[in-house]
């Protein structure tokens, strides 16, 4: 059976009601009254946003749980949108007073005058992606500390030399429920799990870290030992790796990105830049660019939201919209933007399912979801075989970009020297220094091996994080600015 079989729409609106309104004495008599106050003044659009989310953390240091956190949260942000001026209010209590108290804290920037807008009920529909469970109460305490404990285990039992191993777990059970002034309900259960290890080596005084793991929208049943070992041996194996890692060349030159997770660059080098509030402003190095070629002909880049358990999925946006899979470049041709309602209308376009908030205390605003590039033709051997002289990029650190100019700066966390088409040795310490439409521009060969990351990604974007996926194939660039040491 599918997971979109297992629970229809109206069931998960009905669930998140069952959670966030009927325990509140609310229905839809009283979310009418809500927007009735809102609307007696000029307004292009309102919503209710509820949100009840539950999380748990453990830590295991030195074969000792030395950190565990749990928190419950609940509340409701209100927005009213005029024109392109927004008022927003919160609070923590779900209850009609509350809402009623934060409506009229919105109706200051709506114009005098009658609202236009004309509800009519509609119970908006998701895709069923993943399944509405909570993944805290799929392990007792007991066995979490265990399975933190054999992924140490597994770890220590690579190499003598690992010295440390930290792991880590974490759980979120979110539950949202939208009510829009245009009529729209929508409703989503939203689990989400991590699994994260950390290891530390040590030769002849040398010492080395690395980490890896993942997770999704699923319970922690997924994390069976096939998959802990691999988390395990690809942070060892990246930690020993570097032990005998050389200083890192600077200079242009021919770079290779490994598949998966070095997706993180397009992320941040083209992603961000193709979010719609950035475009409406003018701000970004692709504004006023659909239909003309911002990447080397090749190149399609997607994001979505619709992959099924993945860690940026969402049945749902934060605005009630369906989430879908949207084309950003195709062949090299900049297609559109990625869309939440309020950038959307102002543009003139449809929204893509991309209005995204850490909570019901912030605002939504267009946000990425699952995006990567699509795969070529060529394998990775011979991409790595035609350099005759340059770089292999496998894993990253840490990254900035400066939208208006698209300038980016990323650090590797694994890198290769390559010399006649082959891995000569490992380097530490390459930055990788380019300006994003530039460097799309730069890929001369795209691989066969498109891989999405483990499930580890982290969107920030003006104070808010939201999880997201990445993901491409084995890339060539060709010259690419890499800062080393030497």
């Amino acid at each position: 059976m599918s997971l979109a079989a297992t629970h229809t729409p109206a069931d998960l609106i009905e669930h998140a009601a069952a959670q966030l309104l009927h325990p509140n004495q609310l229905d839809e008599s009283a979310l009418e009254h809500v927007f009735a106050d809102i609307m007696s003044h000029d307004a292009d659009y309102a919503d209710l946003y509820f949100q009840y989310t539950r999380s748990e953390g453990w830590s295991l240091d030195e074969g000792i749980v030395k950190a565990g956190s749990y928190s419950i949260d609940q509340g409701v942000g209100v927005r009213v949108v005029s024109g392109d001026k927004t008022a927003f209010a919160y609070s923590d209590e779900i209850s009609l007073p509350a809402l009623r108290q934060a409506a009229q804290a919105t109706r200051a920037i709506a114009r005098h005058g009658q609202s236009k807008i004309a509800p009519q009920l509609f119970r908006q529909s998701g895709r069923g992606l993943y399944l509405p469970l909570d993944p805290i109460v799929s392990l007792e305490a007991a066995e979490k500390v265990a399975l933190l404990e054999r992924l140490e285990q597994m770890a220590r039992a690579l190499d003598p030399r690992v010295k440390q191993v930290m792991a880590s777990m974490a759980a979120e059970y979110d539950v949202v429920y939208v009510a829009r002034a245009d009529g729209v309900r929508a409703g989503d259960v939203r689990p989400l799990v991590r699994v994260n290890i950390q290891v530390i080596v040590e030769q002849n005084g040398r010492r080395e870290q690395a980490s890896a793991g993942g997770g999704g929208r699923f319970d922690f049943a997924w994390f069976t030992d096939e998959v802990l070992q691999g988390y395990a041996s690809r942070a060892v194996k990246e930690a020993i790796t570097n032990l005998d890692a050389r200083p890192a060349p600077a200079g242009q030159m021919t770079v290779v990105l490994g598949p998966g997770w070095p997706g993180v660059l397009l992320h941040e080098a083209v992603g961000h830049g193709l979010e719609g509030d950035f475009n409406r402003k003018g701000s970004s190095a692709f504004s006023g660019r659909i239909g003309q070629q911002v990447a080397a002909k090749g190149v399609t880049v997607v994001d979505d939201g619709t992959l099924a358990q993945r860690r940026g999925s969402l049945s749902i946006d934060d605005e009630g919209t369906p989430t879908q899979c949207t084309t950003l470049i195709e062949d090299g041709i900049l297609k559109g933007y990625i869309q939440d309602t309020l950038n959307a209308r102002l543009m003139g376009v449809a929204a893509t399912g991309n209005g995204r908030r850490e909570s019901y205390a912030h605002l939504p605003m267009p946000r990425m979801t699952n995006t990567y590039m699509l795969a070529g033709h060529t394998p990775a051997e011979e991409i790595i075989a035609s350099v005759k002289d340059g770089l292999y990029a496998v894993n990253f650190g840490g990254g900035q970009v400066d939208i208006t100019s698209g300038k980016f700066v990323f650090s590797a966390n694994e890198a290769w020297k390559i010399e006649n088409g082959k891995l000569a040795y490992p380097v530490k310490g390459a930055t990788l220094i380019g300006n994003g439409p530039e460097a799309m521009n730069r890929i001369s060969m795209i691989g066969n091996d498109m891989q999405l990351d483990t499930g580890v990604g982290v969107c920030g974007k003006e104070g808010q994080s939201v999880p997201v996926g990445v993901g491409q194939p084995t890339l060539r660039i060709d010259g690419l600015t890499v800062g080393g040491t030497v």
